[in-house]
């Protein structure tokens, strides 16, 4: 087969995955994101274009033993009962609508800062809902809250989302070092965030008041959840500690299995295989188009725009980054846009850059990220969130908060 004939294969190929992907699922072929990646990577080597040896090269496996790792201990302190405390404890403690919401951002973003974004928006979700309908409160200032506070939240360290897990690969940048640079820009965000919601919100809050419950969670298990904490402490120490991030994380879900003596097929049962399964598939269909040299043509084509001072690139490039992570969504644009960065005049700022722009830019639409569909999915039995109800609160979070984002950065760094 001629190189020409693959590279139009690769393209097509790539460009019917992304539209399943990006879409919504289509009559004649009803896939959800895990199947059409799963499609386009057997495509990819169906068609030739790609040898299985080099299909299976091209999955980046340290991104997904870190996903797996993180998982396995946001199981552990599911069952633990952790997130039903949680949930039911901002209810008890707060004493207003306005802190029942600025609590909830505060917990959610730091939940997501430890843990994946998407497993805490999947967790926390259901406990949320049923506590909002408990306490009679309106469920969509509650519901943006905690769909943004997960995105913005997660920015602050390597592990918060599947595409810094990536960036962390990719940079070798530190994980202390990362987080001294993107932790302010977390807080910063979070308070813009708070402050957006509770000003859009201010009338139906100010319209209810909160309905304590009667009812009390499912007790904790409190050895579990010391013993899970404990571990996440150890997981965390190595990662400061210059540890291999994946194995670290790893070695930490495979160490609470052994301590905690509970049936792992309800462990196991939780962990999100369509996430990894997306991202082994999507690694593929991405070093597909890598081989025609399509993105390093279209970066040609477009660097000129980004400028020659680091300030300049950072700007430009934090807009084109937060677009094309909306239209292609944010993982896929990391593993494409992720072989520019070594052509920008200080490569480790854009790695951060690019961190930060596709995390805050996920808050735009419901679209943005997978977090922002697990709770309006989440939530459908009882409120419908539209897309403008949430882009109108989105598009200015989105705006304010990448603005503060790399200001923040440029200051530190």
């Amino acid at each position: 087969m001629k190189a020409t004939q693959k590279e139009v294969f690769a393209i097509v190929i790539f460009c019917v995955t992304y539209l399943l992907i990006s879409g919504r699922r289509l009559k004649i072929l009803p896939l959800n994101r895990p199947a059409a990646a799963l499609l386009g990577a057997v495509l990819m080597v169906a068609c030739g274009v790609m040898t299985p040896e080099r299909a299976y090269r091209s999955v980046d496996y340290d991104t997904l033993v870190l996903l797996l790792g993180m998982m396995l201990i946001s199981a552990y302190l599911f069952l633990a009962g952790f997130f039903d405390w949680a949930a039911d404890g901002i209810l008890r403690h707060a004493q207003t609508p306005q802190a029942l919401l600025l609590y909830l951002v505060l917990t959610s973003g730091a939940l997501s800062a430890l843990l994946v974004n998407d497993t805490v928006c999947l967790m926390l979700t259901p406990l949320v809902v049923a506590v909002m309908v408990r306490g009679k409160l309106p469920l969509p200032p509650y519901l943006l809250a905690l769909a943004m506070s997960a995105n913005i939240g997660s920015v602050a360290t390597l592990v918060g989302n599947p595409q810094n897990m990536i960036i962390g690969h990719l940079s070798k940048i530190p994980f202390l070092r990362f987080s001294a640079s993107l932790l302010p820009v977390a807080v910063a965000g979070l308070a813009l965030q708070y402050a957006v919601l509770g000003i859009g919100f201010r009338k139906v809050l100010n319209q209810v008041v909160i309905h304590r419950p009667e009812t009390q969670p499912r007790p904790l298990d409190r050895r579990l959840l010391t013993l899970t904490f404990s571990v996440l402490a150890l997981v965390f120490a190595g990662f400061l500690a210059g540890l291999d991030l994946s194995w670290t994380a790893l070695a930490g879900g495979a160490l609470v299995m052994v301590l905690a003596r509970r049936d792992t097929h309800a462990v196991l049962k939780l962990v999100d295989w369509h996430l990894l399964l997306f991202f082994a598939a999507l690694f593929i269909v991405v070093e597909g188009l890598s081989g025609t040299g399509l993105p390093d043509q279209a970066y040609h084509q477009v660097h000129g725009l980004f400028g020659a001072s680091a300030a300049s690139q950072s700007w430009n490039f934090a807009w084109f980054s937060a677009l094309g992570s909306n239209v292609f969504s944010n993982v896929p644009f990391v593993l494409v846009a992720g072989k520019w960065i070594n052509n920008f005049a200080q490569p480790e700022l854009m790695w951060k850059v690019m961190a930060l722009a596709t995390t805050l830019a996920g808050n735009l639409t419901i679209l943005g990220s997978v977090a922002n569909i697990i709770v309006v999915e989440s939530a459908r039995p009882h409120v419908e969130v539209g897309f403008w109800d949430y882009a109108r609160f989105g598009i200015p979070v989105t705006i304010l908060t990448t603005v503060i984002g790399v200001t923040v950065l440029l200051l530190l760094h």
